[in-house]
């Protein structure tokens, strides 16, 4: 934790009032997200005026299914806690509102209970207080905080984009609009060091297609 705290050093003056706040403020917010989300694929036929065209132009029920939109809330979430416990406390908080209300909108408004990819979820959402320790140091300083920042935007890139030897396909605009918000999020203090993270997170989207070569 010595080592830890020098790449980026906690908050302490938080009280347990504000931590409880913050937990339940992102708990609430993925219920929300999630109830919304799973709402408009349940109802993308009979959509009210302006979210029925949203929906038609952005394929936007189909893009909140994805892992990019939640990782990009995710980090955020755990950039500005104050410190890494919180950031774990917030960022699960956040999945498991998002995923519960998701799926309980399913199986008891839709209908039907998609069970695998259910899973594939609540196993995320039971890892994302780790990677949420973790990802809460991309904003510190020094080598581990670069690599963190350039592993989170790799990720994001193998969700933006579908590439091989010979090609590179965006894979929709809402997805390049989630890769530039990822880019800000995980902006350093200084030009060069953003242009180091961002030169390093494209051998880190190829290592983890590799690693991991499925589309999320």
């Amino acid at each position: 934790m010595k080592y830890l705290n020098r790449v980026r050093k906690p908050e302490t003056q938080s009280s347990l009032q504000s931590k409880f706040l913050m937990t339940a403020g992102a708990l609430l917010l993925g219920v929300c997200l999630g109830t919304f989300s799973k709402y408009l694929d349940y109802r993308q036929g009979a959509l009210p005026g302006i979210l029925q065209l949203l929906d038609e132009v952005l394929d936007l029920h189909n893009f909140l299914g994805m892992f990019a939109p939640w990782i990009v809330i995710a980090a955020f979430l755990s950039i500005k806690s104050p410190n890494p416990f919180q950031a774990s406390a917030n960022v699960f908080a956040f999945f498991a509102g998002m995923v519960a209300s998701y799926y309980l909108y399913s199986n008891y408004v839709a209908g039907f209970f998609p069970k695998s990819y259910a899973m594939i979820w609540v196993g995320f959402t039971l890892l994302s207080p780790i990677l949420a320790f973790f990802c809460w140091y991309a904003k510190g300083i020094g080598w581990l905080s670069i690599v963190i920042s350039a592993g989170i935007l790799g990720f994001l890139i193998n969700c933006t984009l579908a590439y091989g030897m010979w090609y590179v396909d965006l894979r929709s605009a809402l997805h390049l609009v989630t890769l530039v918000l990822g880019t800000l999020i995980l902006r350093r203090r200084s030009g060069k060091e953003t242009l180091l993270v961002i030169g390093l997170s494209i051998p880190a989207a190829i290592l983890l297609n590799l690693l991991i070569p499925f589309y999320f």
